[in-house]
């Protein structure tokens, strides 16, 4: 994968990390970093286009979903990697949930980036905003910031 596949890094070393996954990009969220800041995008490697269908018609009686391109779930893995503890968002069910198949991926090629993953969450990801995967993350890993209950006392 081409380091142009990769957009807005972010370094998870040593912190909490959610990552919203499907076929076509993943974006990688630091937690304690700062609500406004960008996420980093990595984008799957299609040259050819393919992407617009993650399954074969021709020879695929039972309508299973192909597996995408390893190098695309590597990058991901690499750059989870490090990562305190990871929270994983995808949308889909079974094989058709590209965050199952990176789980499946990583606990056979890179065991050690398996073992962050804390849970494995569907959720509308097409339809999240960025705060809202902040704010996800943050209640996932009890480090919500104190309420405003009205008063201008946060946390009272």
């Amino acid at each position: 994968m081409a380091a142009h596949d990769i957009t807005d890094a972010v370094n998870v070393k040593g912190r909490y990390a959610v990552a919203t996954v499907d076929f076509h990009s993943t974006r990688i969220y630091a937690i304690d970093a700062a609500p406004e800041s960008s996420p980093e995008r990595i984008a799957a490697f299609d040259p050819k286009n393919f992407g617009h269908n993650v399954y074969h018609r021709d020879g695929n009686p039972d309508g299973t979903y192909e597996n995408d391109n390893p190098v695309y779930w590597r990058t991901i893995g690499n750059a989870l990697h490090g990562a305190r503890a990871v929270l994983l968002l995808g949308h889909g069910n079974g094989k058709a949930n590209a965050s199952h198949l990176l789980v499946a991926y990583l606990e056979k090629h890179e065991s050690d980036v398996a073992a962050l993953v804390v849970a494995d969450v569907r959720a509308d990801i097409d339809d999240i905003t960025d705060e809202q995967v902040y704010r996800l993350g943050q209640r996932y890993f009890d480090d919500a910031p104190a309420r405003d209950h009205g008063d201008s006392q946060r946390g009272a």
